[in-house]
């Protein structure tokens, strides 16, 4: 009955992630740039750049629900061995995935999310209890015949009676996790396609004179694409990298409007719910708008600085104390201290948040490249696939 229960859980799980992902609707309690989203938005959620991992964990889930149905005493023995047996089979495909994806979360992603956690919780304990039931399966009891001399009952420790042996459930587990290692190769070596969700906005978007906005490239530029994004968002630092070649390629002829959008309801109401990782989004924010202010010309180098490397394999937003040290640093503090009550900075955040509004209701993740009346959300690995997106999705012109 436990392991029913628990099997039955852990597939509503992967099914409403499964879910989520064909809708493209968000999960509850996971906004937009969360730690959450970065896990189910990210390429780490596809095999392949296809295949959702959540739809390969519902299959696993029904295919295990299916399995222990047929495990009862009810049934006879061939039929028994062959549900146990698939079970061991899973059961090690489970325990990989829940290994696998643990490294990727907090290694590779460097965020967990709650929903993933929760169903390879319940995994492992599913797996669990049928490794150590599996062993203890007895066959068809033994029939005693008249003419017999002998106990027919078997002696303690005989095991021939045994669905499956210790050594046959060791060896089916480790199918499971061979299947799991297969699965991760995919994720690792196959190139996924270009991952985003886009969509039109059903109102007339603001539009911001580039010549009062902090941009990448020139304010003459033909085509000014908005780019909304988090000071403390991966997926925003991983895209600001690749914004300076994207305008080369378009010989100065493009050029993206900086619209921070903090995901922290201290300043941007459409934000239905915090997360600890964005509690300093909005005076970040803040702080780089007084720089902008205080010194155009530096604002570049600052801009850059909050999203570069400090050291280690992961990236780490800047705290609030390094960054306006950075600030002064780069504008002196008279400046800066003038900047940062200039009712300038609420004017242009309201502005930019109120942008980000009008495009939440088809996703309120960040980093948003806004151009006309159309948005995305992408993800990229290179200048090559923002490109792609720019002209795919957006119909920015070719240069």
């Amino acid at each position: 009955m436990g392991l029913t229960a628990l099997t039955v859980l852990a597939l509503a799980l992967s099914a409403y992630l499964a879910w989520h992902h064909l809708s493209g609707g968000s999960v509850i309690g996971c906004s937009g740039g969360s730690p959450c989203d970065q896990v189910l938005s990210g390429r780490w959620s596809l095999v392949g750049g296809v295949l959702p991992v959540s739809g390969l964990a519902t299959g696993t889930y029904l295919a295990f629900l299916c399995a222990s149905l047929s495990i009862a005493p009810t049934h006879g023995a061939p039929v028994r061995r062959l549900a146990w047996q698939t079970m061991l089979v899973l059961a090690g495909a489970i325990t990989g995935s829940a290994a696998w994806f643990f490294i990727v979360q907090r290694w590779i992603v460097g965020a967990f999310c709650p929903y993933c956690v929760a169903t390879h919780v319940t995994g492992l304990l599913v797996a669990g209890l049928v490794n150590w039931q599996a062993p203890k399966q007895e066959g068809d009891d033994i029939v005693e015949m008249p003419e017999a001399k002998t106990d027919p009952r078997p002696l303690v420790g005989d095991t021939s009676r045994r669905l499956i042996g210790a050594r046959s459930a060791f060896g089916l587990n480790l199918a499971g996790v061979a299947l799991t290692a297969l699965m991760a190769a995919g994720q690792v070596f196959i190139t996924p396609s270009i991952v985003y969700r886009d969509g039109a906005s059903q109102k007339s978007l603001p539009a911001l004179d580039p010549n009062a906005a902090p941009l990448v490239g020139s304010p003459k530029a033909h085509y000014v694409v908005n780019l909304l994004f988090d000071y403390a968002c991966p997926h925003c630092q991983r895209l600001h990298f690749q914004l300076e070649e994207a305008v080369r390629r378009y010989h100065g002829e493009l050029a993206f409007a900086l619209c921070p959008s903090p995901l922290n309801s201290q300043c941007n109401p459409y934000v239905a719910r915090d997360s600890d990782q964005f509690k300093d989004s909005c005076e970040l924010t803040k702080i780089a708008l007084a720089v902008w202010l205080a010194k155009r010309e530096v604002f570049a180098d600052f801009n850059l600085w909050m999203f570069s490397h400090e050291s280690g394999a992961l990236w780490h937003p800047r705290s609030i104390d390094a960054a306006k040290a950075k600030a002064i640093e780069l504008v002196g503090p008279p400046k800066f201290d003038a900047a940062r009550t200039n009712p300038w900075i609420n004017q242009y955040l309201q502005a930019t948040i109120r942008l980000f509004g009008d495009t939440a209701q088809g996703s309120s993740a960040v980093p948003k490249l806004v151009y006309g009346s159309q948005w995305v959300v992408p993800e990229v690995r290179d200048a090559d696939d923002l490109i792609s997106i720019l002209q795919d999705s957006l119909k920015v012109p070719k240069p």
